[in-house]
């Protein structure tokens, strides 16, 4: 399917209208344009090949809650379908997501379900958008889905936040260390290697590993910008595969100091998904799998499969979650009580709000240890090269003297 963006008259109110269409062809999008009781002005097909063109077409979380948050409220409020969607896709200024709300828009009007046409835009909506969407639809609830899955993309986009901005300070650090280590290699070791040169005087041994290092990143420094960019395109060629993904993910899940990050805030954002399909009348093993698959880590999803595996040969969730090597023992123990009362999803929510106050707690914990480790790499590193290149001038001097 291509798309087409068009310009056109509403046949009944003579208003001029503008948008995108998917067909298969020009002449199929004028087609599905009168069948909508549109008379089209020009339909052109949108040019998605060149780099930038699917660059600017990706939608950011921060544009999907908005338009989440405000659709719901939309809803609420009593509007029909079409016209909320058309308020949104006109107060909108995010133009990727313009541009996804007029396809929903037009797929709405050619009578498809709210479900259907956010379907075709899987990169912006994920498999629990769109079951809570259908759920939504199926029991007269919808602005209720929306709201809960506005809160949820809040929550999550939260840790995530908290998480890149613990990691702010010493990405910073790390790159100050770089850039001076860079600099003493470029700029004063030739000039320790010339002074020795004019004395007729060896190197150290030290002295001179640095000074070879020295020579081959001046002479040779388009080799090692092609040596790191091949390294850069490797390694995310290589998080696209299989053997990748699980890599990435054991890693995760089993490195010192993240490790209970990781567990912290995969075990919240599973029990907080569940919370929500639960809540919207999902069956329990589709809110097993599309929570497990929620939470981005494929290891931590094979659990979530075995589990599966129990419920539906007659265990119990509690029971199924129990003793699972990456299950933080609060979701299976909260689980049992919410089965005892009835009330599996709020139980869920419990132990999801209990690891993500954790997971505050632990990022400031992790900041904090951080910062005293990266100075202590910095002073090890730069304290190397600066004798490496002072204790040749001490010998000389003393030589002189």
């Amino acid at each position: 399917m291509k798309r087409f963006n068009y310009r056109a008259k509403d046949s009944k109110t003579g208003k001029s209208v503008k948008g995108v269409i998917q067909a298969e062809n020009e002449r199929a999008a004028g087609k599905l344009l009168l069948d909508q009781g549109y008379i089209p002005d020009t339909v052109e097909e949108e040019d998605t090949s060149s780099i930038f063109a699917k660059l600017s077409s990706k939608v950011p979380s921060k544009d999907k809650i908005v338009f989440t948050r405000q659709f719901a409220t939309l809803i609420g409020a009593g509007l029909p379908l079409s016209n909320a969607l058309r308020t949104l896709s006109e107060q909108t200024e995010s133009k990727p997501m313009r541009r996804v709300i007029e396809d929903i828009l037009s797929q709405v009007e050619a009578g498809k379900t709210l479900m259907e046409a956010c379907s075709k835009h899987p990169d912006v909506f994920d498999q629990v958008y769109l079951s809570l969407i259908q759920a939504g639809e199926a029991s007269g609830t919808l602005d209720l889905a929306l709201k809960r899955l506005a809160d949820q993309k809040e929550k999550d986009e939260g840790m995530i936040s908290k998480i890149r901005g613990a990691m702010t300070y010493p990405a910073i650090v790390l790159l100050v260390i770089i850039a001076v280590v860079v600099f003493m290699i470029v700029l004063v070791v030739p000039q320790v290697k010339n002074l020795y040169s004019d004395m007729g005087k060896e190197l150290p041994i030290a002295t001179q590993i640095l000074v070879g290092l020295s020579d081959f990143v001046i002479n040779q420094w388009y080799i090692v910008l092609v040596a790191v960019a091949i390294a850069v395109w490797v390694f995310i060629q290589f998080r696209k595969t299989d053997t990748g993904k699980r890599w990435l993910a054991i890693v995760k899940l089993n490195i010192p100091m993240f490790k209970n990050l990781f567990l912290r805030l995969y075990n919240a954002r599973f029990a907080r998904t569940m919370q929500m399909l639960l809540s919207t009348g999902v069956a329990l093993l589709d809110s097993m799998r599309m929570s497990g698959e929620a939470t981005n880590n494929i290891v931590y999803f094979e659990q979530i499969k075995m589990a599966m595996e129990k419920v539906q040969a007659g265990k119990p969730l509690s029971e199924a979650l129990k003793d699972k090597k990456y299950m933080m023992p609060l979701v299976p123990q909260m689980a049992s009580i919410g089965e005892e009362s009835g009330k599996i999803d709020d139980m869920l929510g419990k132990a999801a709000q209990v690891y993500e106050d954790e997971l505050d707690e632990q990022i400031a914990a992790i900041s904090t240890m951080i910062e005293p480790i990266l100075m202590v790499i910095m002073a090890l590193l730069i304290g190397g090269i600066v004798l490496a290149v002072l204790f040749p001038i001490y010998s000389l001097v003393n030589s002189v003297g």
